[in-house]
């Protein structure tokens, strides 16, 4: 990891113990990250065990989240459904940033054909509306893990790319570039180490609204039946399976939803600090 790359990252830590924001962010995003790697493991109970007489249970002592519509500890099913729906969506996030990024690069640094070339395909890509592509994609091969994270990397890659190129034709235009130019730098050598250091920032900014809106998708899929695949589940299709008990207010219809609902706020906090400069930033 680069200095340039280091220091932000500490920049960022600082802000986050100056915001109040932040740390309720960080402390969401954390929390759920541990469990998206703990939680099958600290579960109370088996995710498919039926433990309770009670369909649409009430919070107790034994079922703090409530029982769902099979009599399933409904804490346990959205422990295990953590890592289906923060690990597809962490990897189709990063598959799409990195593959925007990189493209975003090459396109700016190599202007004319190939630049013409990747900007019209991703122009072709990101005319189709993500919903509707996954749709087509799940219609036609089916639902499966690996098929959702590459529907949701393509969906989301041209967003990245467009972004990425943006930030660094601006970046290219600087002294430093010209001067790396000539120098005789070698043009990777340009884009990783004096361009992508420089634009850090704002790409780990649209990375996390990346990551919340593949979360919306993926949760939207299984919401209607098209995603993870019982006998797993992820949070959108605990949503689903248990939306019966929405007319009385059922613990196991409302606590997926809630975990979907601060995830994203979470996420959507730590976004947010990222704008605010530390107070040794703002002195000069």
């Amino acid at each position: 990891m680069s200095m340039a790359t280091t220091s932000i990252f500490t920049q960022i830590l600082s802000t986050a113990t100056r915001s109040f924001g932040a740390v309720v962010g960080f402390s969401l995003v954390g929390f759920w990250l541990v469990m998206a790697v703990i939680g099958p493991f600290v579960s109370p109970h088996d995710a498919n065990a039926f433990v309770s007489y009670d369909v649409f249970g009430p919070m107790t002592s034994e079922f703090p989240l409530g029982s769902d519509y099979l009599g399933r500890d409904m804490l346990s099913r959205i422990l295990h459904g953590t890592p289906y729906t923060i690990g597809v969506a962490l990897m189709a996030t990063v598959s799409a940033c990195v593959a925007g990024v990189v493209s975003g690069l090459i396109a700016a640094a190599n202007s004319g054909w190939i630049d013409a070339t990747i900007s019209r395909t991703q122009d072709a890509l990101i005319s189709i509306p993500s919903k509707m592509f996954a749709l087509i994609m799940v219609a036609s091969f089916g639902s499966s893990v690996p098929l959702l994270i590459i529907t949701a990397a393509i969906a989301y890659m041209p967003g990245s790319f467009r972004i990425a190129r943006s930030l660094a034709v601006n970046v290219m235009t600087l002294d430093f570039i010209q001067v790396a130019r000539l120098r005789g730098e070698s043009t990777p050598y340009i884009i990783f180490k004096e361009v992508l250091p420089n634009m850090f920032r704002p790409v780990l900014t649209d990375f996390g609204l990346r990551f919340v809106f593949i979360v919306l998708l993926l949760s939207s899929m299984s919401f209607l039946g098209l995603g993870i695949q019982p006998p797993e589940a992820d949070w959108g299709s605990l949503v689903r399976e248990n939306i019966l008990g929405l007319g009385e207010g059922a613990p196991a219809v409302i606590a997926p939803a809630v975990a979907i609902a601060t995830l994203t706020i979470g996420v959507n906090l730590l976004i947010d600090s990222l704008g605010v400069k530390p107070d040794h930033e703002k002195e000069h």
